[in-house]
């Protein structure tokens, strides 16, 4: 069975890393599916992104299932085009369960052959988004342990370059 989990992953964190993870046990191949969101204003175009993700995922040796697109559209046609039976997401806190179950029913109506599942972040990632990982960087903060050592550099400074250039 194939199963996608999509986001914007702008940047990829810890928690998206453990939801890849547990999924990847769970499913016989799980594609990460990076979504274009337009409403979002994104560091790193998707090819950045997914470039990121694929050298994030090769810390994790026993994670061989896993592939990484650029997808546009609606998630669950891309499911479908990806022949995945489930979209997986990952939920923090109420107000993200409220939100995923508005998509899993949208989706739902669209296409009743690709269920949703919504994985429980663990408690130390329930605080943990993109956006706070932004945040934090943009006000001086560490990000050790929030988003894959391999990246945390990357990510350091594609922030200070952006800083720069909104202080122009």
């Amino acid at each position: 069975m194939k199963a996608v989990y999509s986001g914007t992953f702008d940047p990829i964190t810890n928690g998206h890393m453990d939801i890849i993870e547990r999924a990847s046990r769970m499913f016989d191949e799980v594609t990460v599916l990076i979504m274009r969101n337009v409403n979002k204003k994104c560091l790193f175009t998707e090819t950045e992104r997914r470039d990121l993700i694929v050298r994030s995922l090769q810390t994790l040796p026993q994670v061989h299932n896993v592939s990484v697109v650029i997808g546009e559209g609606l998630t669950v046609d891309m499911a479908r085009q990806l022949g995945a039976v489930a979209i997986v997401r990952g939920i923090r806190a109420v107000s993200d369960y409220e939100y995923e179950l508005k998509q899993a029913t949208a989706n739902m109506m669209l296409n009743p052959d690709i269920e949703t599942m919504l994985m429980i972040a663990r408690p130390q990632y329930s605080f943990l988004s993109s956006s706070v990982v932004k945040e934090i960087a943009l006000n001086g903060g560490a990000i050790t342990g929030m988003v894959p050592q391999e990246i945390e550099k990357e990510v350091m400074q594609a922030l200070r370059e952006q800083t720069k250039q909104s202080q122009k």
